[in-house]
Order: structure tokens, then C-alpha cells, then sequence
């Protein structure tokens, strides 16, 4: 999966009418994060092989941000560890209010490295600290005012207030989105 997100966000960059990266889940969660019997398998693996592994996933991340076009991660259902990582590595998070965002890597002994530094400049270093320390889940609500979400939309207007927002990102300049973005 990681490799196909970096193929996709590389074929983005390149097509020229590509104006705005949506992310999105298929299924009922947005991105419920890792294989959690991987991650356990992982245990067993060389520090450096873990490492590449990880420096894959941050890859992903950093593509993202470094994209110059805007990137939407629009969030159902859950958003948690990875997933979340995903979304926060996006420059707008809309999100539908049974959303739910966390990184609960710490109740199963992991530390999640990878998206501290994103999480931190998103959310500020107290609240970063705290859903990474204690794991706690926040609802989509809650998400937005730690600064993990740009919008909440409401349920009933979902697709139809998504569709509006891309539509109108994608009218809008792309090189003056692009630098807006560098800035």
C-alpha cells in the first residue's frame, strides 16, 4: 500500500490536470492504519530493515507536503495511527462528524516516530504529546479544535459540501495555490 500511495502521489505531480490529490478510504474507515500482525511480525525483522520500512512510510508523508498541488484527505469513519498520519500529512482534513482521529500505537508498544514531527506542527507540542502518550481516540469535532481537521461538514451535505470544496480548489490558480502552499 505504501508503495502505490508513493506511485500515486508521483503520478499526480506529473499530470498536468491533476489540480487537486484527494485521499480517501473505499470502505466504511478512511485508513484504520497498519496490519497490526505485520507490525508484530516486525519484532523479528533486522533494526535496518525496520528502518526502511519506516523511512518508506515517512517517504509518503513528506511527498505529500512536498507535493505542489493541494492535497485533501477526506476522512470517514476512523483515521487512527498511520491512517491518521496519512490525513495530517494533507493540507486540508474535511471530515465527516462520526470521524474519529487518533494514534493509539502506544497501547500496543509502538512508538509512533514517524508522524510525531507532522502531528507536533499540526496540533502544537502539548496536544501532539497527549494523543500520542495516552492513544486517546477524538471525534471529529474534538479533532477540529486540536487542530487535526480543517472542516467538519455536516452529515446530511457530505458528499455534495466535499464535491463543492474540490470543485472550487480546482477552479482556483494552481500556481498561486502551489505557492500559497510553499509558504
Amino acid at each position: 500500500t505504501i508503495a502505490e500511495l508513493r506511485a500515486a502521489i508521483t503520478a499526480c505531480d506529473l499530470a498536468a490536470d491533476v489540480r487537486v490529490v484527494v485521499l480517501r478510504g473505499a470502505g466504511a474507515d478512511f485508513c484504520a492504519g497498519a496490519d497490526l500482525a505485520e507490525l508484530l511480525d516486525s519484532a523479528d525483522l533486522p533494526p535496518e530493515e525496520n528502518e526502511r520500512r519506516a523511512m518508506e512510510l515517512g517517504d509518503v508523508f513528506a511527498a505529500l507536503r512536498d507535493l505542489p498541488k493541494v492535497t485533501v484527505a477526506v476522512v470517514r469513519g476512523r483515521a487512527l495511527a498511520g491512517g491518521c498520519g496519512l490525513a495530517t500529512a494533507c493540507d486540508l482534513v474535511v471530515a465527516h462528524p462520526e470521524a474519529q482521529f487518533g494514534y493509539p500505537e502506544i497501547q500496543r508498544g509502538f512508538v509512533p516516530a514517524m508522524v510525531l514531527a507532522m502531528l507536533r506542527r499540526a496540533a502544537g507540542e502539548k496536544v501532539a504529546f497527549d494523543l500520542v502518550a495516552t492513544g486517546r481516540i477524538l471525534a471529529a469535532d474534538e479533532a477540529l479544535r486540536a487542530g487535526l481537521v480543517s472542516r467538519v461538514l455536516p452529515a446530511r451535505r457530505f458528499e455534495a459540501d466535499v464535491t463543492k470544496l474540490l470543485t472550487s480548489l480546482a477552479g482556483l490558480s494552481a500556481s498561486a495555490l502551489a505557492l500559497t502552499k510553499q509558504l
